[in-house]
C-alpha cells in the first residue's frame, strides 16, 4: 500500500496543479479506491442473480415468445474421434483428416461430416442465446431508468460546464454511488463470464471494451470524474437495451417487432455514440475542462480511455450500418452485424448452403450414427473376410 501510495498514486499524477489528496479529506464524501472493493462481490451476486433469471424469468418468456431451436442431428459415437475433437480442437487440417480416416476405417468425407455434426451440437441454441440477451436487456433498463432518474436533478445534466466547477472538490452523491457501483459490478460479471458466454465476432472487441469501461469507471470515480462518469455511463446505456430487445423478437421469429426495434436502435446507437458522445463528452473532458485547470497526466489518460471507447464505437457503427444496408436491399435484418453472430465459421457456410446440400448433410449424418463407429467398421470387416475365406477353399 505504501507503494501504491507513493509511485503510482500520487497527486501529480491524478490531480490537476496545485491540488493534494489532503485537500479533498475534508469533503463530505471523499471518493476512495476502497470504495470500490463491493463491486466484486456485487459481481459474483450478478452471476447468482443471472443463473435464477434465466431459468425463472428469461426461459419461461423464451417459450411464451414462442422462441424454437433447431433440430441438430448428434454425431455417431466414435471414440478416437470424440478424443482429438475434445484435446486437439474442431478443426482438423486435412492431414489429420486423412489419417483420422485410416485410422477409424472412414472415408475423408466421413471424417468432414462427423466434425461439421460434431460443431453443430456445441452451437448455443436459439434459448441459449435469447436468454443471454434478455438478461442484458433487464439489466441495461434498469441501469438507464435509475441513472437518468438520478441526474434529472443534477445540473451537469443539463449545463455541461458544471461538470468542472470547483473540481476535484466535489462531493460524490450516494445515488451515483450506487450507480457506480451497479455498472462496475456489471461490467467485472460479464468479464468473469466471457468464457461461458456466447463467443461472437466481435469477441474481441468485447473484451477491450469490458476492460476499458472497467478502468475507465474505476479510475474516472478515484480521481472523482464522476459528474462526467455518469453522463457517459447514461448515453451508453440509453441504446443498449434497445440493441438486447430486438435479438430478443429476432430468437423468438417475430421480424416485424424485431426490424423496428433495430431501426429504433440503430437511430439511438448513431446519433448518441457518433453525435452525443463526441460532441458533448469528449468535447466536455476536452476542451471545457481547460477553463479550469491546466492539462495534467490524469488529463491525458482519461480522454485517451474515452477515445479508445470512441474507437469501438465506430467499428459497431461500421457493422450496423452493414446491417442498415441488407435491410434496405433484402427488407428484413437478417443477421446481427454487430455482435449476435457466433464466431465459427461454419455458421454462415451453413445457412449459405442450397436445401439439396442440406439435405444430403443430414442424410450423411444419419449414416453416420450407424457406420462411423471405429469398432463396427473393424467388426464388419473382419466378418467380410470370414466370410470369403470358405468361399475360396471350395
Amino acid at each position: 500500500m505504501e507503494f501504491l501510495n507513493q509511485w503510482l498514486w500520487r497527486h501529480e499524477y491524478w490531480l490537476p496543479p496545485g491540488v493534494t489528496w489532503k485537500d479533498m479529506e475534508d469533503l463530505e464524501s471523499y471518493p476512495l479506491p476502497q470504495d470500490l472493493l463491493p463491486t466484486l462481490g456485487l459481481a459474483l451476486a450478478f452471476i447468482a442473480l443471472r443463473h435464477v433469471f434465466e431459468r425463472l424469468v428469461a426461459l419461461p418468456l423464451s417459450s411464451w415468445l414462442g422462441v424454437r431451436d433447431r433440430v441438430r442431428i448428434p454425431a455417431a459415437p466414435v471414440p478416437a474421434l470424440e478424443d482429438f475433437y475434445g484435446s486437439r480442437g474442431n478443426q482438423p487440417s486435412q492431414r489429420e483428416v486423412l489419417g483420422l480416416a485410416k485410422q477409424c476405417d472412414l472415408t475423408r468425407r466421413q471424417v468432414e461430416v462427423w466434425f461439421r455434426c460434431r460443431r453443430n451440437q456445441d452451437r448455443p441454441t436459439n434459448t441459449k442465446k435469447f436468454c443471454e440477451a434478455c438478461w442484458r436487456f433487464a439489466f441495461y433498463l434498469t441501469a438507464f431508468s435509475a441513472g437518468l432518474a438520478s441526474l434529472l436533478h443534477s445540473p451537469w445534466f443539463w449545463d455541461r460546464t458544471t461538470c468542472w466547477k470547483a473540481y476535484p472538490r466535489q462531493p460524490v452523491q450516494t445515488a451515483h454511488y450506487w450507480y457506480y457501483l451497479l455498472e462496475l459490478g456489471f461490467y467485472w460479471s460479464l468479464l468473469f463470464c466471457v468464457s461461458v458466454d456466447i463467443k461472437r465476432k466481435d469477441f474481441k472487441e468485447q473484451i477491450i471494451h469490458h476492460v476499458a469501461a472497467i478502468v475507465l469507471l474505476g479510475f474516472s470515480y478515484c480521481s472523482n470524474y464522476v459528474r462526467i462518469g455518469t453522463l457517459v455511463m447514461l448515453v451508453h446505456d440509453s441504446s443498449d437495451f434497445l440493441l438486447e430487445s430486438a435479438k430478443m423478437f429476432n430468437y423468438a421469429g417475430w421480424r416485424r417487432t424485431c426490424d423496428f426495434l433495430f431501426v429504433v436502435f440503430t437511430v439511438a446507437f448513431l446519433v448518441t455514440r457518433l453525435v452525443v458522445f463526441p460532441s458533448k463528452i469528449i468535447h466536455t473532458t476536452l476542451v471545457l475542462s481547460m477553463e479550469e485547470f491546466q492539462p495534467f497526466f490524469g488529463y491525458y489518460f482519461f480522454n485517451g480511455l474515452l477515445l479508445v471507447l470512441q474507437g469501438l464505437h465506430i467499428f459497431w457503427a461500421w457493422l450496423i450500418l452493414r446491417m442498415v444496408y441488407k435491410f434496405l436491399c433484402h427488407g428484413k435484418v437478417e443477421k446481427d452485424e454487430r455482435s449476435d453472430e457466433d464466431s465459427d465459421p461454419e455458421e454462415v457456410g451453413e445457412e449459405e448452403e442450397p436445401q439439396w446440400e442440406r439435405r444430403k448433410e443430414a442424410l450423411n449424418c444419419s449414416l453416420a450414427v450407424l457406420a462411423n463407429n471405429c469398432v463396427l467398421s473393424n467388426l464388419t470387416s473382419q466378418r467380410g473376410t470370414a466370410s470369403a475365406q470358405p468361399s475360396k477353399t471350395r
